[in-house]
């Protein structure tokens, strides 16, 4: 369902296929907050996020198939 692209929008217009980073939180606020404060961040640093949890650019939407 996840790669089904049935759902038009972000990962549509950006080609978007693989899953390398997510932080989960049931606080809504926290949530806006985080994604402003990686929005914010230099592409190196958010290569840096992503590498210190998933080195190999593994494709994460696996854990969400099961």
């Amino acid at each position: 369902m996840y790669k089904s692209c049935v759902v038009r929008g972000f990962t549509e217009k950006y080609n978007v296929s693989k899953l390398v980073y997510f932080d989960s939180t049931d606080d809504v606020k926290a949530a806006i907050t985080r994604e402003k404060q990686i929005k914010g961040c230099t592409r190196g640093k958010k290569i840096d996020l992503i590498e210190s949890i998933n080195p190999e650019w593994d494709d994460l939407s696996e854990i969400f198939n099961n």
